[in-house]
């Protein structure tokens, strides 16, 4: 009995520390204020959301050749190239739905984007058996469920970017983004899934790298889910409203047993602040900005992803229905 009451009590210290520890974040020291975090798409509603940012003339085509596996992150990826020399990195599992789907809406809304295609089927050569994802390949080489991510040439990361230290702070671009997070349900927002990229022509770019965990139920490791259309549908897209400000759901805390690991607790806890107190008038500006979108470009970005016709109508009439109520404040 006594060991049960220390255990608690130590839990209880450790959980209020985690409410009074500031949360760690990192910065670049080569963070450049000039470096892009937004574009104008110009006619919102002449994009091709089958395709999104790659476009039609970048999808994979042609041979692929395994070259090695990525053993980092939780989802299983190996890097392939094609006859014409490009490189991909090819994901598997949950998430390849998912993140493909959301690449095109964010890209859609002016941000910067991985050029990600989904293929259903992907025959590789010299594939071997991998560490991760074996129950995805099949005994001829034949990859099922696959994301493609394009390696851009030129293009090299330059480290990772803060939800809560940047030079976009206070900008609508910013806030919008933040509102873009929760429109998706993109409950992984850690600072390793933010990355700068350079690229000679294009300068500097500040991109959400990792989409994969949308499309589902935020909330701690029990009832969180990814690319769920029935518990998208079922989710809560605005906390509270006021005159000036609106809350957005975002569950992402931690169960309490957990908080014995102070650090993850406190930026899981923190995590919820990136999509809280946003002006109206930016998530206004977000909901402007999508709302030339017709139902069809909806449907193609949940298409492309590989989705079947009745989860491509499910996700399709939410994220609509998120966009209304952003212009209805």
């Amino acid at each position: 009995m006594n060991v049960t009451r220390h255990t608690l009590n130590a839990l209880c210290i450790i959980s209020a520390l985690a409410f009074a520890m500031p949360a760690r974040t990192y910065q670049s020291p080569d963070l450049a204020a000039s470096a892009p975090l937004w574009r104008d798409r110009g006619d919102v509603a002449s994009l091709n959301l089958f395709y999104g940012a790659g476009g039609k003339e970048h999808q994979p085509s042609g041979k692929f050749t395994f070259i090695k596996e990525d053993k980092q992150g939780t989802a299983p990826k190996f890097e392939v190239i094609d006859e014409q020399g490009i490189h991909w990195k090819v994901k598997l599992g949950e998430e390849t739905k998912s993140e493909t789907a959301a690449s095109r809406l964010v890209w859609a809304a002016g941000y910067f984007t991985d050029e990600d295609y989904y293929l259903p089927d992907l025959r590789v050569e010299k594939m071997p058996k991998l560490d991760r994802g074996r129950k995805f390949v099949s005994d001829d080489g034949v990859v099922h469920g696959a994301r493609l991510e394009r390696n851009v040439k030129g293009q090299k990361k330059n480290g990772n970017w803060s939800w809560f230290k940047n030079p976009f702070t206070g900008t609508k671009e910013l806030n919008g983004l933040r509102v873009m997070m929760a429109l998706i349900n993109n409950w992984d927002l850690k600072e390793i899934n933010n990355a700068i990229y350079d690229e000679k022509s294009e300068g500097s770019r500040y991109v959400v790298s990792d989409l994969g965990a949308t499309f589902g139920e935020t909330g701690n490791t029990v009832v969180r889910s990814k690319s769920n259309p029935e518990d998208y549908s079922d989710s809560k897209f605005i906390q509270k409203i006021t005159p000036e400000h609106v809350d957005f759901v975002l569950s992402s805390r931690p169960l309490f047993i957990a908080a014995i690991d102070v650090p993850n607790y406190t930026s899981r806890t923190h995590m919820q602040d990136i999509v809280k107190d946003i002006p109206v008038a930016d998530a206004k500006w977000l909901g402007k900005l999508l709302e030339p979108l017709s139902d069809e470009q909806l449907r193609d970005c949940f298409r492309a992803a590989g989705y079947s016709p009745a989860d491509v109508e499910s996700n399709a009439a939410m994220v609509k229905e998120r966009i209304r109520a952003l212009n209805v404040f």
